[in-house]
C-alpha cells in the first residue's frame, strides 16, 4: 500500500510511526496547507514527497491510500475528495461534525468500493477485544446493565498543558473554534467502548449537557468558552441493557481514563484503560455469590492501522467502517437534541 499522510498536525506523528512499521505500507507523501510544517514532518519521517494541498496530491496521484489527519471540521470535504478519486481511506473520528456529513461519506465510499476506516483508537485496547469475546460467548449472559465513563481532569490540572494559555487546549472550550465540546470530542470514544464492548446499538437516549465556568465573562481572549464540559447520559441499548455513560475534563486524578462495566444475568465484566495500562476482570460462575473479581488475561491485538493496511490488500472492508462511526454520530448528534429539548429521544 503506497500511503500518503493528509495534514501533519500533532496526530500525524502516530498515524507515521504507526503506518511506517507495517510490512508492504510505503509512506510517500505529506500534505498539508502549511508547507513548511509539512517539510520538517516529512524530512522526520523519511517521507520523500510533500504537498500543499490534496488536490495537488491528486493531480500526481501515485498512490493508493489517505490516512486523514486533517481537523475535524475537514474530515468530509478532504475524504469525499479521495473517495471520489478512488483512494482508500482511514480517517480519524469523529468521521464529521455531524451526521449528515457523516452518512454521505460512508455512503460515497460504498458506492466507489474503496476501504473505509475510521481510526477509534480504542479499539487498539486488547482488554476491550477479550471484554467484547466473552459478552460474545455469553459468559455473563444476557446484559441487563451498563455503565460507562471518560474521565479528564485538564480542566483542573496542567499535566498536558495550560487551558487557560495554549490555543491548543482553548479552541476545545469554545463553540465557535469549532468545539462541540466534551459530548463531540470523546464522547464517541466512550459511546463505541460501551456499544462495541457489549456488541449493542443504542435504541433511546436522554442527555444532559453542561458547560461550567471558567474565566470572567466566560472568556479568554478570543475564546468564548461555552463548550460542555461534561456530559450525563441513560440509554437504552438494543440488547434490552439500560446504562449510564458520562463523561467529564473535571475528573481530579484521572488524567485519560476510560472505564466500562457490564452487568448480565451469569456474572459482570470490568475493563478500565489509562495511561498507566488497561485491566480487565469478571464476576462470573461460583465467584458470583461471594463477589469475588478475577484479573482475566489477554494478548496483544492487531491495531487499527494494521488492520487498515490488511484491508487494503485483501479488498475486504474492516471494523469500524465509515457506517458504524456515522451511525455513532448520529447518537452523539440526538445527545445535543436532547439536551436542548430536555427529553428522551430515539435512535431511529
Amino acid at each position: 500500500m503506497r500511503l500518503v499522510i493528509l495534514g501533519t498536525g500533532n496526530m500525524a506523528a502516530g498515524h507515521a510511526a504507526q503506518f511506517a512499521a507495517i510490512d508492504g505500507v510505503e509512506i510517500v507523501a505529506a500534505i498539508d496547507v502549511e508547507v513548511d510544517r509539512a517539510a520538517t514532518f516529512a524530512a522526520s519521517y523519511d517521507i520523500p514527497r510533500t504537498f500543499g494541498s490534496l488536490d495537488e496530491a491528486l493531480d500526481w496521484g501515485e498512490f493508493d491510500a489517505v490516512t486523514n489527519v486533517t481537523p475535524d471540521r475537514f474530515h468530509h470535504p478532504t475524504s469525499m475528495q479521495a473517495i471520489a478519486a478512488g483512494k482508500h481511506v482511514f480517517c480519524e473520528k469523529p468521521l464529521a461534525t455531524h451526521y449528515d456529513d457523516a452518512i454521505e461519506m460512508a455512503e460515497a465510499a460504498e458506492r466507489a468500493g474503496v476501504i473505509n476506516m475510521v481510526n477509534l483508537t480504542y479499539r487498539n485496547v486488547a482488554e476491550l477485544q477479550k471484554f467484547r469475546e466473552l459478552v460474545d460467548a455469553g459468559t455473563i449472559g444476557a446484559i441487563k446493565h451498563v455503565e460507562a465513563s471518560y474521565l479528564q481532569s485538564w480542566l483542573v490540572a496542567k499535566a498536558w498543558g495550560d487551558w487557560r494559555v495554549e490555543p491548543t487546549w482553548l479552541w476545545r472550550l469554545s463553540k465557535g473554534h469549532g468545539s462541540n465540546g466534551t459530548l463531540g470530542d470523546i464522547g464517541i470514544h466512550i459511546l463505541d467502548f460501551a456499544a462495541y464492548g457489549i456488541n449493542s446499538p443504542v435504541e433511546n437516549l436522554f442527555c444532559r449537557l453542561k458547560a461550567f465556568d471558567k474565566a470572567p465573562d466566560g472568556r479568554v481572549g478570543d475564546y468564548v468558552l461555552d463548550a460542555n464540559d461534561s456530559f450525563a447520559m441513560n440509554i437504552e441499548f438494543g440488547c434490552g441493557a439500560l446504562g449510564v455513560m458520562h463523561a467529564t475534563r473535571w475528573a481530579s486524578g484521572y488524567l485519560n481514563t476510560l472505564r466500562l462495566r457490564a452487568y448480565g444475568e451469569k456474572g459482570g465484566l470490568e475493563v478500565q484503560h489509562g495511561l498507566d495500562g488497561s485491566s480487565l476482570q469478571i464476576c462470573a460462575g461460583d465467584d458470583v455469590e461471594l463477589a469475588q473479581w478475577k484479573p482475566v488475561q489477554v494478548e496483544a491485538v492487531p491495531t487499527n492501522y494494521h488492520r487498515f493496511a490488511d484491508a487494503v490488500r485483501t479488498g475486504i472492508n474492516g471494523d469500524p467502517s465509515f457506517r458504524y462511526a456515522a451511525d455513532l454520530q448520529k447518537v452523539l448528534d440526538l445527545g445535543f437534541v436532547s439536551d436542548a429539548e430536555r427529553r428522551e429521544v430515539a435512535v431511529i
